[in-house]
């Protein structure tokens, strides 16, 4: 039996890092969270697989973005509370 791996939308997710993403380098963020290029990450960010087909973060992956900008957000905190 095959398992399907069910995408969630780029839009969504596009949409929800809209805030944040001018303010973040997004390919340091990919290679540092997922081990991954820029061009993997904006792939998954426009809904493609990489081959040209359709692609989008898979659950596990966005659970792995949310766990990075929680990191993220932590270690600005310490950042800030250290001046």
């Amino acid at each position: 039996m095959k398992k399907v791996r069910e995408n969630v939308k780029d839009t969504e997710v596009r949409r929800k890092l809209s805030d944040i993403s001018t303010d973040i380098v997004l390919g340091r963020l990919s290679r540092r969270y997922f081990g991954k290029s820029v061009s993997w990450f904006y792939n998954k960010l426009n809904g493609i697989d990489g081959n040209g087909g359709e692609g989008g973060f898979t659950h596990e992956e966005l659970q792995q973005l949310k766990g990075a900008l929680c990191d993220l957000a932590d270690r600005i905190r310490r950042a800030a509370d250290n001046l």
